[in-house]
């Protein structure tokens, strides 16, 4: 092993460790291949996608499972006013009117064509992972970074998706100075999960300070 692979390698496993957590887990989303947790996951790529901090967006996905609104027809049963509450108690109050009406025709499109199951939408893309990313455009409110979002956590159970690191993870990736090469990132990973990958880098790109503390310590440890 030479010795920028060994210092990825020192970066990365210092990243994991401190900051490996997929953004389902943050919200509580037991993550399977059933439609209840996909479409949870659906509605965080989507409020993970606006121009607002990631914990508020988590937070709201929270507060979207707490009332109730955790199923397509769950959410598009609930009045528009009873999805803006939802949303101002997670504190997402800057997009809440909007995205309140997005949740509802998000909810009834994948309740319409897809019979509320994003395995169904899946099975569409036929194991292309670009006409995967497409489709999910479709959803209102849900643009390519959603679509990325979405994407780079499923990939935890649909493996076709696998390994995903978009723009977003690879900005992650060039501020902690690694190489923005999905081979080289996840050969230097080792084990680590894809997914899991994704989102701490995800996590520097983010947060300038991620990447100082992480980079910090391993210098430290380098002596």
């Amino acid at each position: 092993m030479d010795r920028d692979t060994r210092a990825a390698r020192d970066v990365l496993r210092e990243l994991v460790g401190a900051h490996g957590r997929t953004y389902a887990e943050e919200a509580g989303i037991r993550l399977a291949d059933t439609p209840r947790p996909l479409y949870r996951l659906l509605v965080l790529a989507h409020l993970l996608s606006a121009r607002i901090r990631a914990p508020v967006a988590v937070a709201t996905a929270r507060a979207l499972r707490e009332a109730g609104l955790r199923d397509p027809a769950r959410t598009a049963g609930a009045s528009w006013q009873e999805r803006v509450d939802a949303l101002g108690r997670g504190g997402y109050r800057r997009y809440d009117e909007r995205t309140a009406t997005q949740l509802g025709e998000e909810a009834e499109l994948l309740t319409g064509r897809w019979d509320g199951d994003l395995r169904r939408l899946r099975a569409e893309a036929g194991g292309d992972v670009g006409a995967l990313r497409r489709l999910l455009q479709e959803f209102p409110g849900v643009g390519p970074v959603g679509a990325d979002i979405f994407l780079r956590e499923v990939q935890r159970v649909w493996p076709e998706v696998a390994p995903y690191l978009d723009r977003k993870a690879l900005q992650g990736a060039g501020r902690l100075g690694l190489p923005e090469d999905p081979g080289r990132l996840l050969a230097a990973a080792g084990r680590t999960e894809p997914a899991v990958l994704a989102a701490a880098l995800v996590r520097a790109s983010l947060d300038k300070d991620v990447a100082h503390d992480v980079t910090g310590k391993v210098r430290e440890r380098a002596g």
